[in-house]
C-alpha cells in the first residue's frame, strides 16, 4: 500500500480525471505526476498546464492528512489570476498570498506571521507566491511543504531566485516545473539543465499534436515592409504602421501590441491623435505598464477593473481594442479573445514563444462547434482560423524581430520542440 508525502496510508492512488473536462495529453501528465516526484513539465502555451497542477492538488487534497501546496508565478498578476482558476475547482483549502502585492485573501511576507497563521489552520492549504518573494516562506522554517508547482519556471533560473528554488527542491516532497520555454545555461549547474534541482523532462507536448486535435490554432507570421524613415517622429511611425495594420489587415479586431517602450506607449496615445483616430474606427485603447498603470480609453482604472474588462471585451465579437503593453502581458496571464499581436521591438526566443502563445488559443464559438463535429481540426469554416503575428519591417529591428520570430514558428509549430534559450549568463 502507498505512503503519503507526511508517511500515512492512502487508498485513492488512481486519480479520477473524468472530474473536470481534461484532454489527452492532460491525463497523462497527471498520472505521471503521481508516480514522478520532481520533473520538468513542457506544454505549449495553450495547452493547459493550470488545469493539471489543479487536478493534481484536487487529488492531493483527498489525502487522509492536510496538505500543503505552493504555487510560484513570475508575477502577482500571474499569482492573482491563478488563485482564481484554482479556487474554481478547489474549495477545501485556506488561502495565503505571500507577495507585496492586493488580494482579497490573507496575506504576509513575514516568516513569524505565516508560521503563526499555518500552525492555526487545520485545513489543506494553498500558498501562492511570486519568485521574487518565495525566500520569503523558505525563511517560515516551520511550514513544510508537500507540493510546489513552479509556473513559467524559466523564470527560476534567474540569480536571485534560485536560492530559493532549488531549497524548496530539495525539501518539498513533490516539485514541478513548468513552462513552455526551458532555459538552460552553458553552466548547467545555473540552468534547467540542472537535473538535481530540476529533475528530468516528465512530460513533453509537441504543439503540432495540440494543433492537430483541435485544442490551440497555429500562428501566421505577417511582415509589411515599410520605407525607412519616411514618417517624420518615432511615434508617427508607430502610429502610422499600426493605423495601417488596422485599417487593412485581416483578424485585427482583438490586437496585443508589444511596444517599444511605456515612455513610447505614452507618448503615442497622449501625444498624437492615434486615440481619436481608433475611436473613430470602434477600437477602444488600452495600456497597462509598470509604470503607469492601468488605463482604459484615457481614464486610469484599477488593474482589476482592467482585467475584468478586457476579458469581458474579449468574450464579446462586437467589440474591438488595441491593448498595448512593453512586458507585463507577455507570459502567463489570461488575455481573453487576442486575434493578433504586432510586434513594435525585437524580443529575446523565450518573450517571442511566450507572446505567439497569447494569440492561438482557439475563439469560443470554434471551440463550442469542434466540440459538436460542426467544425473538424485543421478544417475550414473557423472564425479565428489562426493567430496572427504582424512585423512591420522599416529598420533593421524590424528584419531582425521577422527573422527570429519564424525561427520561433519553426522550432515550436513545425518541428514541435520547445523553445529552449541557452545563455551564458554568470550567477
Amino acid at each position: 500500500m502507498p505512503l503519503d508525502s507526511r508517511g500515512i496510508f492512502y487508498y485513492n492512488m488512481v486519480i479520477d480525471t473524468n472530474t473536470m473536462e481534461l484532454r489527452d495529453h492532460q491525463k497523462d501528465i497527471i498520472q505521471l505526476m503521481t508516480t514522478q516526484t520532481k520533473g520538468k513539465i513542457l506544454v505549449p502555451t495553450g495547452g493547459g498546464k493550470t488545469m493539471c497542477m489543479i487536478q493534481d492538488a484536487k487529488w492531493r487534497f483527498t489525502m487522509p492528512v492536510p496538505q500543503t501546496i505552493v504555487v510560484v508565478a513570475p508575477r502577482i498578476l500571474l499569482a492573482n489570476q491563478l488563485c482564481s482558476e484554482f479556487l474554481e475547482h478547489i474549495d477545501n483549502v485556506e488561502v495565503l498570498h505571500v507577495h507585496s502585492g492586493d488580494t482579497h485573501h490573507f496575506k504576509t511576507t513575514k516568516p513569524k506571521t505565516m508560521e503563526k497563521w499555518y500552525h492555526n489552520t487545520v485545513k489543506n492549504i494553498l500558498i501562492f507566491t511570486t519568485y521574487h518573494s518565495l525566500h520569503r516562506i523558505q525563511e517560515a522554517q516551520d511550514i513544510e511543504v508537500d507540493t510546489i508547482y513552479f509556473d513559467e519556471a524559466h523564470n527560476s533560473v534567474q540569480k536571485n531566485f534560485l536560492p530559493a528554488v532549488t531549497h524548496f527542491s530539495k525539501y518539498a516532497t513533490r516539485k514541478y516545473f513548468f513552462t513552455a520555454t526551458p532555459k538552460e545555461n552553458r553552466n548547467p549547474k545555473l540552468g534547467m539543465n540542472n537535473t538535481k534541482v530540476f529533475g528530468k523532462v516528465i512530460s513533453q507536448v509537441p504543439a503540432p499534436e495540440l494543433i492537430a486535435k483541435g485544442y490551440i490554432i497555429p500562428p501566421k507570421v505577417k511582415a509589411v515592409k515599410y520605407p525607412i524613415n519616411h514618417f517624420g517622429s518615432q511615434e508617427e511611425i508607430d502610429k502610422t504602421v499600426i493605423l495601417d495594420a488596422l485599417k487593412n489587415e485581416e483578424h485585427m479586431d482583438k490586437v496585443l501590441v508589444t511596444a517599444k517602450s511605456t515612455t513610447n506607449i505614452a507618448r503615442l496615445v497622449n501625444g498624437t491623435n492615434f486615440q481619436a483616430i481608433c475611436h473613430s474606427m470602434k477600437y477602444n485603447v488600452l495600456h497597462i505598464t509598470s509604470k503607469f498603470g492601468a488605463v482604459i480609453n484615457g481614464k486610469k482604472v484599477s488593474r482589476e477593473t482592467f482585467f475584468n474588462l478586457m476579458n469581458k471585451w474579449g468574450a464579446d465579437p462586437t467589440k474591438k481594442f488595441v491593448m498595448f503593453h512593453h512586458s507585463i502581458l507577455s507570459e502567463g496571464m489570461n488575455v481573453s479573445g487576442l486575434t493578433a499581436a504586432i510586434l513594435m521591438r525585437n524580443l529575446d526566443l523565450i518573450t517571442m514563444a511566450q507572446t505567439i502563445g497569447r494569440v492561438i488559443r482557439l475563439d469560443k464559438s470554434d471551440a463550442a462547434k469542434l466540440q459538436t463535429g460542426e467544425l473538424k481540426p485543421q478544417g475550414s469554416g473557423f472564425k479565428k482560423p489562426f493567430g496572427k503575428m504582424f512585423v512591420p519591417v522599416y529598420s533593421n529591428v524590424g528584419i531582425s524581430t521577422e527573422k527570429r520570430l519564424q525561427s520561433v514558428v519553426d522550432t515550436i509549430f513545425t518541428k514541435g520542440e520547445a523553445q529552449v534559450s541557452i545563455t551564458n549568463v554568470k550567477h
